[in-house]
């Protein structure tokens, strides 16, 4: 019997990504609810109980609510997108590359949280370094990043693309979260076991997907003498043995005039470059990845297809 998988919120952004993803696949069998009864509690609660797996792709008070509808119900299998339950102790983080049992937690796991993507591009640069012990744990973190606007949802996609919108962008790239309160820190501060608390600058491009996140570090502030080139053999170590994470070789990172945005977008994979020039005391983490692939909903299906297996 084909496992059944329904997509609560599958008309947003991150729903409808993971629908297209699912559309050609035959080993399972996605059940929808009609678009005109998406807000029918009770119709909404019998999808969820007939499902095998249901990934959430809502706010975050509606993934609460969604959970609390499977109350009892312990035969559904969840995947929440939203950030509701990243840092909650019952839920497995669903970064399968985070480290080497993770995989098999996710797989186990009733409640996997999908990671957000900045998070997802910080903690995959600075988790290994932490693991490794090249970094303390109260080392002072910042994180700068640009992300396609799709990142935004439907609002912020009708204020990019739509010029007659009231509330409509016409900045080519803007800053917020400028209070440093973003959401995503808390994410970033638990999974890349940090004691203080990353200073997070986000900022949105005008284009649909695509994203880049730094993390610049200066060697004699880590633990130990470290340069380029060890910390590109901490990264290489960590992603040993999977295909998801790229870790650029240093040679073509030094070769590399330019990092484009959108160099992965539609793919639901990530690379990681280390920048710098050996002797100068610096460096420069960088991840590449789509905001709606490995960020989102490519996350969701890789999750998805763990618990499947």
């Amino acid at each position: 019997m084909k496992p059944k998988i329904f997509i609560d919120g599958e008309h947003g952004t991150t729903g409808l990504q993971i629908r297209t993803r699912l559309a050609g696949r035959t080993d399972l069998e996605v059940i929808s609810i009609p678009e005109e009864e998406r807000r029918n509690k009770d119709m909404r609660a019998d999808y969820l109980r007939a499902a095998d797996i249901a990934i959430l792709c809502l706010p975050d008070d509606a993934s609460r609510e969604a959970v609390s509808l499977l109350h009892g119900h312990n035969d559904t299998r969840i995947i929440d997108t939203s950030t509701a339950h990243r840092i909650h102790a019952d839920w497995a983080y669903g970064f399968a590359e985070l480290e080497k049992a993770q995989r098999e937690r996710i797989k186990s796991a009733r409640l996997v949280a999908n990671p957000g993507c900045y998070p997802t591009g910080a903690i995959a640069l600075v988790r290994p370094l932490r693991d490794a012990g090249l970094l303390g744990s109260d080392h002072a973190i910042s994180v700068n990043a640009v992300s396609g606007y799709t990142g935004g949802g439907k609002q912020m996609i009708a204020q990019m693309e739509d010029p007659n919108n009231p509330e409509h962008i016409s900045a080519n790239n803007f800053l917020y979260g400028t209070s440093l309160r973003h959401k995503h820190v808390p994410e970033l501060q638990m999974h890349g076991r940090l004691e203080k608390r990353p200073v997070f600058s986000p900022s949105v491009g005008r284009f649909a997907q695509g994203m880049i996140v730094q993390v610049p570090l200066f060697l004699d502030q880590m633990q130990g003498k470290h340069s380029l080139k060890s910390i590109h053999e901490a990264l290489t170590a960590h992603y040993a043995g999977q295909d998801i994470v790229r870790v650029v070789p240093l040679e073509e990172s030094a070769n590399a005039g330019r990092i484009d945005a959108e160099e992965l977008a539609g793919t639901d994979g990530m690379k990681l470059y280390v920048f710098g020039t050996e002797g100068d005391g610096e460096v420069n983490l960088v991840a590449v990845l789509d905001n709606l692939g490995k960020g989102a909903s490519g996350a969701a299906v890789q999750n998805m297809d763990l618990m499947l297996s």
